[in-house]
């Protein structure tokens, strides 16, 4: 199957996330079908220093996206619902007190902060991340 070209793809969007990236890819079959893939990516490193990527990807065909949009959302709205109780972690939480306090402790200067996002850039990093507002609507596509 080698011998086959790609699948055209139309539209791709990238959402950095840590030390994933997750992609949103929207091809076309031979047959003018869309459909989308989601691909986690993340990075690893060797014992030897070198950098990998271990992908998992999921195909999702145009039929199934309202089911999908259905359970999506089912279980993001579980979530919050049991994030309210109180009961499990808030690792979003944690993250911005940890940079809160980290912006207000004086042993860091500014200097180093600057030295640090620098050393920390890369291609993948340097991805847009997409905000708040930008929702994905699966029966636009």
């Amino acid at each position: 199957m080698s011998d086959q070209p790609n699948r055209e793809e139309l539209f791709s969007h990238p959402v950095r996330a840590g030390k994933r990236t997750y992609f949103f890819d929207v091809k076309a079959t031979r047959g003018q079908d869309l459909y989308m893939t989601i691909t986690e990516s993340k990075r690893r490193f060797e014992d030897d220093g070198s950098v990998h990527y271990q992908k998992h990807k999921i195909f999702l065909y145009r039929e199934d996206f309202a089911n999908f949009e259905h359970g999506f959302i089912a279980a993001v709205d579980k979530i919050q619902e049991l994030m309210a109780t109180g009961n499990y972690r808030d690792p979003m939480a944690e993250r911005l007190a940890a940079e809160s306090h980290s912006e207000s402790s004086p042993s860091e200067s500014i200097e180093e902060k600057d030295n640090q996002a620098s050393e920390g850039a890369s291609t993948e990093d340097s991805q847009v991340r997409p905000s708040d507002s930008d929702d994905i609507n699966f029966d636009d596509l």
